[in-house]
Formats: C-alpha cells, structure tokens, sequence
C-alpha cells in the first residue's frame, strides 16, 4: 500500500481539497485498494474542524465530497507511516524538513513540483479569498493529481 499525505496551514482548504481530488481519482482509477490518502495541517488552528464551507461547495460541485474530512495536525509518527508527503506551498515544505525526525522514511516535496505540468509551483492558500479563488485551487489540485494517479497505475498495478 502506497501512504500519501497533503499538508497546508491549517487543513481546512488546500490540504482537505488535494486529499478528496485524488481519493475521487484513485477510486476512480480502481486504485482505493492499493492508495491510502490523508491530510495535514502544520499547525493546529482548526484541529477537529470541517473543511472550510467554500472548500466544501467548491469540491461538491465536481461531485467530490470532503465535508466528512476532519483537521488534524502533522505529528512525527506520519514521518514514519507514509511513502510521500506533500506541501502546498514553499513554507509547509520548509516545515515539514524541519519537524522530520532522524528516522523519516517519507519523502517530502512540493505538491506542484513533485506532479509537474502545472506551470505553478506553489497552490494559493484560497482562505482570505473569494469563490474563483476556491475554482481555482481544484483546478490546480486536478492537474496536479493527474500524473500521481499515471504513476500510481504504473507502479501499483
């Protein structure tokens, strides 16, 4: 079983969106058996809380479903439990390097960068934003999880 895990600030907008998109897709691709997919926050601001309405509205629309999500913080055991970790943006990637432990077997990298094809490197934080904002975090979060599920096809099948 290949262990994924998207990290933002608080796991309320970027995080839980990224987690809902590539569940849908992996399910989808007939890969729920083979991919275990969570999300993060860098800081515990909304611990135990929904995802972010806006989030929520904007995934429904594309028939993904995230409200069931709950925040939790990063803690050094994920480290330890999964293959690949996820930033969102630069400074949940600085972070992440700086809370691993000695014994991390996870890798860590920039969502973005890590899939490529984008032509962004960072996803926006959509929190202080309006409605498009939310559009637009989905739309890089599809594109995004699109070479993860090619890779996830060649490897896991």
């Amino acid at each position: 079983m290949y262990k994924i895990l998207f990290v933002c600030t608080g796991n309320i907008c970027r995080s839980p969106t990224a987690e809902g998109v590539l569940r849908h897709h992996v399910e989808a691709a007939g890969l729920a058996d083979k991919v275990m997919i969570d999300s993060a926050g860098t800081h515990a601001y909304h611990v135990g809380e929904a995802p972010d309405r806006r989030s929520v509205m904007a995934a429904k629309k594309r028939g993904i479903h995230i409200d069931g999500l709950r925040a939790r913080k990063v803690a050094p055991e994920d480290f330890r439990e999964f293959d690949l970790i996820l930033g969102l943006d630069s400074e949940h990637l600085q972070h992440l390097k700086r809370m691993a432990p000695k014994d991390a077997k996870a890798h860590t990298d920039l969502f973005l960068e890590y899939c490529g094809g984008t032509g962004e490197k960072e996803v926006p934080d959509p929190y202080y934003g309006e409605e498009h904002h939310f559009e637009h975090v989905l739309d890089l979060i599809e594109s995004g999880t699109k070479p993860l599920i090619e890779k996830f096809q060649r490897e896991l099948n």
